[in-house]
């Protein structure tokens, strides 16, 4: 992975983060924390959905991947979310 990509990777990750702190309220760990859990969740949804069968592309691939990467942050919020409440 080259520097650029490296960077495309972190952005992403950091979008999906910020998006799923919004939308998962309650099991958010602040600002920078959710961006980790966005980059987290990237390499989790990205051996997550193709297990699953699922594929879809929005608009192009950053928007798409962005929008994997935000499943993986919520279901990893909502997983650690549980973990906490327990």
């Amino acid at each position: 992975m080259t520097g650029y990509g490296l960077l495309i990777f972190l952005f992403i990750g950091a979008m999906a983060g910020w998006l799923a702190g919004l939308i998962v309220r309650g099991f958010g760990f602040g600002l920078l924390g959710n961006i980790v859990v966005g980059i987290i969740g990237a390499f989790l949804a990205g051996w997550l959905l193709p297990a699953l069968g699922v594929h879809f592309v929005i608009i192009g691939p950053i928007v798409t991947s962005i929008i994997h990467a935000m499943i993986g942050a919520i279901v990893l919020l909502v997983i650690i979310g549980l973990f906490r409440r327990a």
